[in-house]
């Protein structure tokens, strides 16, 4: 999984769709093609309205969106946050609309087939925002996993201090912290009305949240910057600046979390949602049906998917019980699971020996990429905690993208709070899927795309594409002969049927109407991740509906692929040429990636012949309908 907390959100801003709730700055111009229709009739000239068109839109982009233009690396808005005002998240919806009609001015047909591509995936993504402004979900503004204003001093740990006005945008962000607030609670309280929230089982974790910014100004998370200074900023300007930054914190900061206490407990939390699934919400299947289909990239039906769960939870349980029968273990699975969790041999005693040892499974992997791929990427990547302050919230491990400069590196983010809780036969899979060959790989080497690849493409993507790779990495330990003790080989496939389990239980919550301990029940029944891990994650699934389909359907596309090409290659298959052919142009939709794959199989392959029927994964993606004419103004 990619991020956490107020980063997260900033990420699938952007991971979603280009333009979703880039909420307008007052003072931010329009793009210099939003309202134009281009005379330019011959293919130069048509890929230049289109690139002019792609950077206006990324510029505005990241005016409408400071937090993550920082988390990027760029400077420039260092001093805001996004305006999430009502008035401006309809200003951002007109803006999206307005793009798209500058995009329908340029003639596609006049563009190279590369160019293409950009024009679709950009057209793609913005039809999918104005859908999504559609159902309202920026009325839920904060969640304990995903993030939001609760946890927003997280965004520091990401940013460079290196002079003095980096200091004095911070402070200037702090001071400017009320706003934002006020802008949020308006939110819930939209929200509130038009009964789109969340449910309280959720919720509930939200309230320590808000606690843990009610502290001293010196043990805020807002105050981590003023700890250290450069040796280049004078004494003078450090103290000043440390002076000004405790000052922000006691009038701006924690007065606002006090308003948000006050509102959350009072008003907010008791109108919650008893129940759990966004079925409760208005128009909630619908919602549901566009979550699933925007986060798996594919067709595929709530029914479907769960169907296609419980066949992939009886196929692996298979698997696992070979495996449990090699290491010796004579009793039932269940009893093997409860061995698994509670034998004190499988886990560290402390969080600085589970650190160490994942960084020992990254130095491991490190020298072993060059079997599997041809290309690496340059940007580097590390292996830190997760904060202590969100840790009890978070999930085991995710992964923190660089910074677009290379300022920062990639991290590899591990939860150390409670390590008896973490099994050592589970690290081996989970390293591979945040850091290498899985999150901070495929992400590089997307950010270290040509020039001529648009910003929106190299910075955002698919969630079907990006977790998918990382699940599909997981297997990549067989060959590279990583699994060396059926423990970690149960641990790769505990990881595995985690996903399969989420189809089952994702659908089941949010389409089938469980409750969420019938969730925790079949998840607790099936794998053996521990209780609070399981709790933790049917609690994720609650809270982002769909988001945890991608993971499965997109590792068994790109499993279906991998079949497909070493049938048609036979002993000229080299799955280095396929991992080059499924990362080489980015993240990517299901449909445009299998696309890619079938033809550079038909460029190498004259004699190229259909995927037998046991070895297709998913059915395949139906041509999309064309939008409907809207009768309302635009």
């Amino acid at each position: 999984m990619i991020t956490n907390g107020l980063v997260r959100n900033l990420i699938l801003l952007l991971f979603a769709c280009v333009s979703l709730m880039c909420a307008a700055q007052t003072n931010a111009p329009k793009p210099r093609s939003a309202a134009k229709k281009t005379t330019r009739t011959t293919p130069e000239a048509a890929v230049m309205a289109l690139h002019e068109l792609f950077d206006a839109d990324w510029e505005y982009s990241m005016q409408q969106n400071p937090q993550y233009a920082s988390f990027l690396g760029d400077r420039r808005w260092n001093d805001k946050w996004e305006d999430v005002s009502l008035a401006n998240l309809q200003k951002q919806n007109e803006h999206t609309q307005a793009t798209l009609k500058s995009l329908a001015a340029i003639d596609r047909a006049l563009l190279p087939t590369s160019e293409q591509l950009n024009y679709d995936l950009f057209k793609r993504q913005n039809e999918e925002a104005l859908q999504e402004f559609k159902f309202k979900s920026y009325l839920v503004p904060i969640d304990p996993v995903k993030g939001g204003i609760q946890t927003a001093d997280t965004l520091a740990v990401n940013l460079r201090f290196e002079n003095v006005k980096d200091y004095q945008d911070w402070i200037a962000r702090m001071n400017a912290l009320p706003v934002l607030m006020d802008q949020t609670i308006a939110l819930m309280q939209e929200g509130l009305r038009e009964s789109i929230k969340p449910p309280k089982i959720i919720m509930e974790r939200i309230g320590g949240q808000i606690e843990k910014q009610l502290v001293a100004p010196e043990a805020s998370g807002f105050y981590i910057p003023f700890k250290s200074f450069p040796k280049s900023i004078p004494e003078a300007d450090q103290k000043r600046l440390a002076d000004s930054a405790r000052s922000a914190i006691e009038t701006a900061v924690i007065p606002s979390y006090k308003k948000l206490k006050t509102f959350f407990t009072d008003q907010y939390f008791p109108k919650c949602f008893d129940q759990v699934g966004a079925w409760q919400l208005p128009n909630g299947d619908a919602y549901y049906a566009f979550q699933v289909a925007k986060h798996t990239t594919t067709n595929l039906t709530p029914e479907q998917i769960h169907t296609l769960g419980l066949s992939e939870v009886k196929r692996i349980r298979a698997e696992m019980e070979s495996i449990k029968d090699k290491t010796g273990f004579k009793g039932t699975m269940q009893e093997f699971f409860t061995f698994l969790r509670t034998d004190p041999r499988f886990f560290y005693k402390t969080g600085d020996e589970l650190l160490e040892a994942s960084r020992a499974n990254a130095k491991r992997i490190d020298p072993l990429l060059v079997k599997e791929f041809k290309v690496l990427p340059r940007i580097p990547y590390g292996v830190t905690p997760i904060p202590a302050s969100t840790a009890p919230d978070q999930t085991t491990a995710y992964y923190q993208p660089p910074a677009a400069d290379g300022s920062r590196p990639g991290m590899y983010n591990v939860n150390l709070y409670k390590p008896e809780t973490r099994p050592k036969w589970e690290m081996m899979a989970l390293t591979m899927h945040e850091a290498v060959p899985g999150h901070h790989l495929q992400i590089a080497l997307s950010y270290e795309l040509g020039g001529d690849v648009p910003k929106f493409r190299k910075y955002s993507g698919y969630t079907a594409f990006t977790e998918g790779w990382g699940l599909y990495s997981e297997s990549l330990g067989d060959e590279m002969g990583l699994y060396d003790d059926p423990y970690s080989k149960f641990g790769q496939l505990t990881y595995e049927m985690w996903r399969a389990v989420r189809l089952v239980v994702d659908t089941g919550i949010h389409y089938k109407h469980w409750t969420r301990q019938q969730a925790i029940d079949f998840f607790m029944a099936n794998a053996a991740k521990t209780q609070l891990d399981v709790t933790n994650e049917v609690d994720r699934y609650i809270g982002w509906p769909g988001q945890a389909l991608a993971y499965k359907i997109g590792e068994l596309k790109i499993k279906e692929l991998r079949a497909k090409a070493k049938q048609e290659f036979a002993e000229r298959f080299d799955v280095r040429d396929f991992h080059n052919i499924v990362l080489g142009s980015g993240t990517l939709p299901l449909d445009i990636l299998e696309r890619n794959v079938n033809a550079w199989i038909a460029a190498n392959c004259p004699k190229a012949c259909e995927l037998p029927p046991e070895l297709q994964g998913l059915p395949k993606r139906k041509p999309a309908a064309a939008p409907k004419k809207s009768s309302q103004k635009k």
